[in-house]
């Protein structure tokens, strides 16, 4: 990671407005599991600080695939594409942003995927959080249901329950910019 200054300051800002701890299993989520850990990303990435920390070091994540898109299954993963396409264009290499939907169009034109791009693009799926992988695997097989090329997959916040891996057995490239441990470390709780 070329920035750590960033990224120490993007967990502290995770800590502080997306991540909670308690020692007891007391958070539901989709799967009707409790948890310890809770994770909503969307107060630190729909903060202009958060913004620029997420778009810039995503950029920096993803650099070495040189991305047409960047994308994934609203809501998630919308704040984060949009933050990266436009850190991409400060530093003056552009990745476009895309949008999944929930559900298909049923009117005008039918589709999953909302944005700038042609069959074949070359794209990274994200998403703001993984527990399962499951809404990410979705978004890739929308995306390539649309003629995208799907390269990587991204994570914002790795939970560390195994959803990497099950994201791994669809696209070979799957990479995390922060993990459970490293936010549990932050407050002192690893």
């Amino acid at each position: 990671m070329k920035n750590e200054k960033m990224k120490k300051e993007l967990v502290a800002m995770l800590c502080a407005k997306s991540f909670q701890y308690s020692p007891v299993a007391k958070f539901k989520l989709v799967s009707g599991r409790m948890s310890n850990f809770y994770v909503n990303c969307k107060p630190t990435l729909l903060n202009p600080r958060g913004m620029y920390l997420a778009g810039h070091l995503m950029n920096d994540l993803l650099a070495d695939f040189a991305p047409d898109a960047i994308g994934g299954l609203t809501f998630g993963a919308d704040p984060l594409a949009m933050a990266t396409a436009f850190a991409s264009e400060l530093i003056g290499k552009p990745i476009k942003a895309f949008s999944i939907r929930k559900t298909k169009k049923d009117h005008g034109i039918s589709r999953w995927v909302e944005g700038d791009l042609e069959p074949g693009s070359r794209v990274v799926v994200v998403d703001d959080v993984a527990t399962t992988g499951g809404s990410t695997i979705k978004a890739i097989e929308r995306a390539r249901e649309e003629g995208l090329q799907v390269i990587a997959a991204a994570i914002l916040v790795d939970r560390q329950e195994g959803g990497l891996k099950n994201i791994g057995r669809h696209v070979e490239n799957v990479r995390a910019l922060v993990t459970r441990s490293e936010l549990m470390e932050f407050l002192g709780q690893s």
